[in-house]
């Protein structure tokens, strides 16, 4: 299973990285609408997508407004966007408000709050845990792919804007991927806390035990554009196979 960093930054663009957005191309998914939704069209090897969002920040939802001009030409024909209700409800109540976005596509927008699981292509299916530590809430992902004569079983796991704070542990256990918010470094760690957000050590060590494959770090802080804004060496120290995501990096699962 092939996964693509459209976007691996936090907050709001820098000169180095786009918000949350992350296309899965052999499932049609895409995970958040963060300002690198600009690069999913040129991308698109379906005319359908399936799109998850975690929450209705702005900087996992500006994204959807970018679609109008794939929309129109027919390169995308069908979006289906899953989320909360609230989720769902501040994009089509206050991001397409007629005086902020005039024209709501017409998109396919489903609630998850009474839907434990969707299956995608593939024999794939998606299943979702809340997260509650980050302020107004957010939704971790996992995809479940049993394979075929060929493959063996993959997994992956997406989780953004939470502490670690031990409610989602077994919810990831095992994946094979797991994509993790890692906003600050341990030296703000205070600051991470208190907005939300997570710092090294706690994300290591939640890759750790829950005895994921791999971990990916995402949503870094947009005001260190250096290329270790979140200290890998100690993230490394405590679980090997990790690495932060740029933008633009394809991986397969």
């Amino acid at each position: 299973m092939r996964v693509q960093f459209l976007g691996t930054g936090g907050y709001h663009p820098n000169e180095r990285r786009q918000t949350a957005c992350i296309y899965l191309p052999d499932l049609g998914v895409v995970f958040d609408a963060g300002t690198a939704m600009f690069r999913l069209p040129s991308r698109l090897e379906s005319n359908e997508l399936t799109l998850f969002l975690s929450h209705a920040h702005l900087d996992h939802i500006a994204g959807l407004t970018y679609l109008l001009p794939a929309i129109g030409t027919g390169k995308l024909k069908k979006m289906t966007v899953y989320g909360t209700t609230p989720t769902l409800e501040a994009v089509r109540n206050h991001l397409f408000a007629k005086p902020v976005f005039p024209i709501l596509p017409d998109f396919d927008f489903r609630a998850l709050d009474e839907i434990s699981e969707v299956h995608l292509p593939q024999g794939a299916v998606l299943t979702h845990h809340p997260l509650v530590s980050h302020p107004g809430g957010s939704t971790a992902y996992r995809i479940d792919w049993s394979g075929n004569d060929r493959t063996r079983g993959q997994s992956l796991a997406y989780v953004t804007d939470t502490t670690v704070d031990g409610t989602y542990t077994d919810f990831i256990r095992g994946v094979d991927l797991l994509i993790h918010e890692c906003y600050f470094p341990d030296s703000y760690a205070e600051l991470a806390e208190t907005t939300g957000h997570s710092h090294t050590t706690p994300v290591a060590r939640l890759a750790s035990n829950a005895e994921v494959t791999r971990l990916l770090l995402v949503h870094v802080n947009p005001e260190d554009e250096s290329d270790d804004p979140i200290g890998i060496a100690r993230a490394c120290s405590i679980f090997a196979n990790t690495q932060i995501a740029e933008d633009g990096l394809t991986i397969r699962c």
